[in-house]
C-alpha cells in the first residue's frame, strides 16, 4: 500500500475532474480524496497497490476530456484512507 500527494495544474477546475477522479478511483479500487484549491489547481491524495496507484497517476495526467493536465507535481505521503471522496474547496 502507498500513498501519493498530487498537484494537478492546467484546465482542471470547471471540466468535472474531480467527480471523474473519483469514479475512476473507485473502479481501480484506489482510496483517498481531491479537491479544488484557491489557485486554480487540484489536490489530491490517492492511496493503494502500486500498480492502482500508477494507473490513477496515469489517468491524472488525462484526465476527463474536457480538462488539459499541464503538470502534475508528485510527492510520497501518509494516511489512511477508506474511500475515495470529493472535499470543499479550499
Amino acid at each position: 500500500m502507498i500513498t501519493r500527494h498530487l498537484l494537478i495544474s492546467g484546465r482542471v477546475q470547471g471540466v468535472y475532474y474531480r467527480e471523474s477522479m473519483r469514479q475512476e478511483a473507485e473502479q481501480l479500487g484506489v482510496t483517498g480524496w481531491v479537491r479544488n484549491l484557491a489557485d486554480g489547481r487540484v489536490e489530491a491524495m490517492v492511496q493503494g497497490s502500486d500498480s492502482a496507484v500508477a494507473a490513477i497517476i496515469e489517468w491524472a495526467r488525462r484526465g476527463p476530456p474536457a480538462a488539459q493536465v499541464n503538470e502534475i507535481l508528485i510527492a510520497p505521503a501518509d494516511g489512511h484512507f477508506s474511500d475515495f471522496s470529493r472535499r470543499p474547496s479550499t
